[in-house]
């Protein structure tokens, strides 16, 4: 009977890691604003089922790449509380994902937005 428990439990735990994430870490505060922008102009431009899609993606990427970023970084501060080159390395490795991420979601904006804002500025 334990494992309904145990699930909620799982998703309580998430929601809390999730508040963890953008009380702590500006730039996961940033990429909700621009979620949030990106989403208000997909409504605005009523994009298509796919530029939604990659929309979507493009959100889900970097936001993913910036918890996952952010473990990393919690848990080496954690392991290694004094300056050593591998945590330096292990932090600025989950940063590069971050940037990686970014890029692909930039990439996948310019897709989904660039007709249609080209489309609704009369170019």
């Amino acid at each position: 009977m334990s494992r309904p428990r145990g699930r909620l439990r799982a998703f309580t735990d998430a929601a809390r890691g999730l508040r963890v994430l953008l009380a702590t870490q500006p730039h996961a505060r940033f990429h909700a604003v621009a979620s949030a922008a990106a989403l208000l102009l997909g409504a605005v431009l009523h994009l298509s089922a796919w530029r939604w899609a990659a929309v979507l993606a493009a959100i889900a990427l970097v936001v993913v790449a910036e918890a996952l970023n952010t473990a990393v970084e919690f848990a080496v501060d954690l392991a290694s509380p004094q300056w050593h080159e591998r945590a330096r390395d292990a932090k600025d490795v989950a940063a590069a994902a971050v940037l990686l991420a970014s890029l692909a979601a930039l990439a996948l904006g310019l897709l989904a937005f660039g007709e249609p804002l080209l489309h609704r500025l009369g170019g």
